[in-house]
């Protein structure tokens, strides 16, 4: 089957910082067409497949989470959806994954520098010797731009998109967004090669990335935040065998969250002999937190699955 044809290509030099409904389309496209970003990673290009964890000290923060475009939708306008269609991600033959000081949800732990540079080949990431995670390639950024006057970070994710890092938006999906400006303004970025769910170090595993979506005024639809039809199974490269689980109980579910995946750590180590370092960056990229139970007060349980499968 032949790829279908593309209306607008946008380059890694056509990018944005900031989510701003004043930022004028670099190009405005029919309802349908077929758009091909060409996107940085989320550091911008400042690591490299030859860096070290030394480097991230040298990362300027005023340029990470760049997000590519924006295009305009003929016939966009407030209060309608904008259907996108994701048609394929390609990512590079590289990707890093990184523990930042001050950033992540145990960032009180883990406050000095690691990173992990993974070799992307045959369908999978080498993140360490003998640790292979299935790839499962997606934009953490996909947002258009907000209702709202004046400059919003590209960092926390909004109702009208932005920076949601849900590893479920892949090849296949058709993700609706609620548009907040006329003519959508659609803006791509941050590309992952795999994640698991809740991105708990603060990266995935960062990748150069391609994806070709396509872009549908929806008037017919009028979604308030993000909503998606994914076809299906969910996690398929990974859910083909056992998985060792974590829970955190507590009142917060956040507090829970911090002791499913210190526990995830603790277990990392005790079984499978990974530093602390490398099994938090692990959990972010291959292990998924899930909320199990939020009815029995004062307790609710987050959960922290690793998949067995990515060992050996």
């Amino acid at each position: 089957m032949s790829s279908p044809a593309t209306t607008l290509r946008v380059g890694r030099d056509q990018f944005h910082l900031a989510w701003d409904r004043s930022i004028e389309p670099i190009a405005t496209v029919p309802s349908g067409s077929v758009v091909e970003f060409d996107a940085l990673d989320s550091s911008g290009g400042q690591i490299t497949a030859e860096s070290t964890a030394a480097d991230i000290a040298n990362i300027d923060f005023t340029r990470v989470d760049g997000v590519h475009g924006p295009v305009g939708v003929e016939g966009a306008e407030i209060g309608d959806t904008l259907e996108i269609e994701l048609l394929e991600f390609v990512p590079a033959d590289w990707g890093w994954t990184a523990s930042i000081p001050g950033f992540g949800l145990l960032a009180e732990d883990f406050t000095e520098p690691a990173l992990r540079i993974s070799h992307l080949a045959g369908g999978t990431a080498e993140f360490l010797p003998g640790i292979r995670i299935p790839l499962a390639p997606f934009c953490g950024e996909v947002g258009v731009a907000p209702r709202d006057e004046g400059a919003f970070s590209t960092i926390p994710p909004t109702v009208h998109g932005g920076n949601m890092d849900t590893r479920h938006l892949t090849a296949g999906t058709r993700l609706f967004l609620p548009i907040g400006t006329p003519g959508g303004r659609l803006s791509m970025g941050d590309g992952h090669a795999a994640q698991g769910d809740g991105e708990v170090c603060g990266t995935a595993i960062e990748t150069l990335m391609r994806a070709t979506v396509r872009l549908t005024v929806r008037k017919d639809l009028h979604v308030t935040g993000p909503e998606f039809l994914n076809p299906g199974p969910l996690a398929a490269g990974t859910n083909i065998g056992p998985f060792y689980a974590t829970d955190g109980v507590g009142p917060d579910l956040r507090e829970a969250a911090k002791d499913a995946t210190r526990r995830m750590i603790d277990y990392l180590g005790r079984e499978h002999g990974i530093g602390p370092a490398d099994a938090y960056m692990l959990c972010s990229a291959a292990c998924d937190l899930k909320v199990s139970e939020v009815v029995d007060e004062p307790n609710w349980i987050v959960t922290a699955y690793c998949p067995l499968s990515i060992f050996g």
